[in-house]
């Protein structure tokens, strides 16, 4: 069941209001980069839009179905680099979340292309670990306080 946010910032971390940034893709509006997909894609898995992470994605490699689990929690998005001309792009990011009690982190660089006036996820080269965050370090859900202070 889709979740709906209960505050207006725009899970994807750009600073906008989710109404004005990511909404209305996931509602049918073409994404005007590589970038701006990933962004939306980053905010469908952190509010459980199935139905928007596989029309996002290439015909060539989308699965049949997600399963997506409902106590993994995305927390931040950090986009590393991205770009793209007007037939595909590549957007390098860092993606944290908790699940089971621990905290991971995606690193991947991801293949979009630009088909139909829409662009489309095709395909990642990922790389998750485990984080061990301290009880002095920065927390890993990007709020700049320390962990004690905050999701510890």
């Amino acid at each position: 069941m889709p979740i709906t946010p209960s505050i207006n910032d725009c899970p994807c971390g750009s600073g906008k209001d989710y109404l004005d940034c990511c909404q209305p893709l996931h509602k049918g509006q073409p994404a005007s980069s590589a970038e701006a997909l990933m962004r939306s894609r980053f905010s469908a898995f952190a509010l459980q839009l199935e139905s928007y992470l596989l029309a996002s994605w290439h015909p060539e490699t989308r699965p049949t179905q997600l399963a997506l689990d409902a106590s993994t929690q995305w927390k931040r998005l950090e986009i590393i680099s991205a770009n793209n001309d007007s037939q595909q792009g590549e957007v390098h990011f860092k993606a944290t979340y908790y699940e089971l009690g621990h905290w991971h982190l995606l690193e991947e660089t991801s293949q979009f292309y630009f088909e139909s006036g829409h662009w489309l996820y095709h395909s990642g080269n990922y790389q998750p670990q485990t984080l061990n965050p301290s009880r002095n370090d920065d927390c890993p859900c990007g709020s700049g306080k320390k962990y004690k202070k905050c999701c510890l």
